[in-house]
């Protein structure tokens, strides 16, 4: 039977000439609420016939001649396809992502286990429901507790821009399932949405805010949001790009959602490109090779069919890809440009280089040449989201997941420039905390990215990067001065270590350092600022203060984390309703009926559905 998702990229694949015969207009509603749905995309055809619903639900799309129905796709809704004969106006209703996971819930395959003892895991694609083993990989995450200002005032580490965790953590949810708790990094998960941080000033490339309130999961304690928010650039003025296509297609990329998916997002790329710009194609499945060798940006329609005709087959020589990538991008190296290698793929490496040590060596080898990676993961159920981490995080690139083609639009269409440019590199934060202020603090996610105080001076120790228009956001749980809390180990106070804090100091809650170093240098720069003692309340306090805590307390029950506290599914929703501030693609919302799913698969979701029977 022929799925929905697939009639989605076949759309992307097809000639570009159409006729158009008719307008068709209507309204996509929510079928519980009934409330507009903003950012569904409605399709008919061909890729040309693509449409958005604005903030009242609304969309007007031509039809070409050949058009047989419309196809209504927005991530956490049951896909649905309408048939429109002879109408000029289509209304739909489209069912939320509850609604469909209960059937899910309630199958009675649910719990079924291979004799090997892994799971079984449901992969939904439209109407359509398969049940496939899970063999995906992650690396362990160990939270980082409460630190004791006293004994250990400095803390240090990388910024992250990577963003993975969110749409693997939403594909998880919509396909019935808690992730697995070391898929959730709660900075990712931060740093999904955009914050109306203050553009930098001068010749700084990054600007950095702080805010400080109660901690709304921990009463007692406080919570710091330091903002990060990088110089944005206008797409016209940013450098000419030498990039390089990397893509798998190997046998475990046949899936509708891994090599067709990548076709179609790296179209929508394709449609960015400028004539100063350009594109190489390498692909790797039981070898590595050369599809396209490197053409002008100008010249889409050939590199759309170089990319069009790719299929999958054969085990899977990553390493031997990426050698070949990284030397492609080395012959066409734009001096003052943008040199970046793209790879696509599930991370399910078997042949050659494949261990995580060996992959991490190769990448770390190959970044000395000035091109920088960027790291697109696909797919479910063998995904391997262990080594695409450390290839975007040793390459000095980002690192997205991209579960479907509204997510592949959000990489490549909106956030064209943070994605494939750089305006600092090798980013790293420093906080020395005041005693007199803070008893204890600790880090909030970040754990695969704090460094040792000395390596904050080191420029030969790697660090985060950040392109134009990136917010990057820490969030810090401090324990005040003077409070009591069950979270510190006993420990004698120190005895020689007292020093007196120089005069004025005493309201400062901490000093902040900020390094970084311009793209083309491998001279780091610092700036400095004192942070003042003024805890807000937390009614006075930003959209974007509130509406980040709520992503981390959902990460934090995500992770069943100990430091959780008083934490639960509806307190998330309800302030992150109130936080919504400014929503245009409706990312937001989307996070709200997430937190509302999530709630529904987890203990507390059992225990609302027990009392409701009551």
């Amino acid at each position: 039977m022929r799925t929905i998702f697939s009639l989605l990229i076949f759309g992307l694949l097809v000639g570009s000439t159409v006729k158009y015969t008719r307008t068709i207009s209507g309204f996509v509603t929510d079928s519980l609420t009934l409330q507009p749905l903003e950012g569904v995309s409605v399709m008919a055809g061909r890729v040309e016939t693509i449409t958005v619903t604005d903030a009242r639900g609304y969309y007007k799309l031509p039809l070409p001649d050949d058009a047989q129905r419309l196809v209504f796709f927005r991530t956490g809704y049951q896909a649905k396809e309408v048939d429109v004969a002879e109408q000029k106006t289509v209304d739909v209703k489209l069912v939320g992502a509850q609604k469909v996971m209960y059937e899910l819930l309630t199958a009675p395959m649910r719990s079924e286990r291979l004799a090997s003892g892994r799971p079984m895991q449901y992969i939904s694609i439209s109407s359509e429901q398969i049940l496939i083993p899970n063999t995906e990989d992650y690396n362990a995450i160990s939270e980082t507790g409460f630190r004791d200002a006293q004994i250990q005032p400095v803390t240090t580490f990388s910024v992250d821009v990577d963003r993975a965790a969110y749409g693997n953590i939403r594909r998880y949810l919509t396909g019935g399932n808690l992730p697995p708790k070391d898929a959730v990094r709660i900075e990712e998960m931060v740093n999904y949405f955009d914050y109306d941080d203050p553009q930098p000033g001068g010749n700084d490339p990054v600007a950095v805010k702080t805010e400080l309130s109660e901690s709304p999961w921990n009463p007692g304690l406080h919570l710091l949001r330091i903002g990060l928010q990088a110089k944005t650039i206008p797409t016209d003025n940013l450098p000419a790009s030498n990039l390089v296509f990397l893509i798998d297609v190997s046998g475990s990329m046949r899936a509708e959602n891994k090599l067709p998916l990548v076709k179609a997002a790296l179209n929508l790329l394709v449609d960015q490109l400028r004539s100063q710009d350009r594109v190489a194609l390498v692909v790797y499945a039981g070898a590595a090779g050369l599809v396209l060798p490197s053409t002008p940006g100008s010249e889409r329609q050939k590199i759309k069919d170089a990319i069009n005709q790719l299929t999958a087959e054969g085990s899977t020589a990553g390493g031997e890809g990426i050698r070949l990538a990284y030397q492609i991008a080395q012959e066409n190296f734009r001096k003052d440009g943008n040199n970046r290698v793209i790879l696509a793929t599930d991370g399910d490496f078997n042949v050659g280089v494949s261990s995580d040590g060996d992959l991490q060596r190769l990448i770390e080898e190959k970044r000395k040449s000035g091109v920088f990676l960027s790291v697109l993961g696909f797919g479910m159920g063998n995904y391997k989201d262990n080594k695409l981490e450390i290839l975007a995080d040793k390459g000095n690139g980002n690192y997205a997941y991209i579960d479907n083609l509204p997510e592949a639009q959000k990489v490549f269409g909106k956030e064209f420039g943070g994605t494939l440019f750089t305006v600092a590199k090798d980013v790293k934060l420093q906080l020395e905390f005041n005693p007199r202020r803070v008893r204890a603090y600790r880090l909030i996610g970040y754990e695969n990215r704090t460094l040792n105080n000395e390596d904050f001076h080191n420029d030969q120790k790697d660090a985060g990067e950040m392109g134009p228009g990136h917010t990057v956001t820490a969030l810090y749980e401090i324990i005040p001065a003077g409070v009591k809390s069950r979270y510190l180990p006993q420990v004698d106070p120190l005895k020689y270590q007292r020093q007196a804090a120089p005069a004025g100091a005493s309201n400062e809650l901490l000093t902040l350092k900020i390094r970084y170093k311009k793209p083309d240098s491998e001279t780091s720069q610092q700036r400095t600022q004192a942070v003042k003692f003024q805890p807000q309340k937390w009614a006075n306090t930003s959209d974007d203060f509130r509406f980040a805590a709520a992503v981390a307390e959902f990460g934090l029950l995500l992770r069943d984390s100990e430091f959780k506290g008083r934490a639960h599914y509806s307190q998330v929703a309800t302030r992150a309703r109130q936080a919504l501030g400014r929503d245009p693609e409706g990312y937001r919302s989307e996070f709200i009926r997430l937190v509302k799913l999530a709630q529904y698969l987890s203990d507390e979701g059992t225990l609302v559905k027990k009392s409701d029977r009551k």
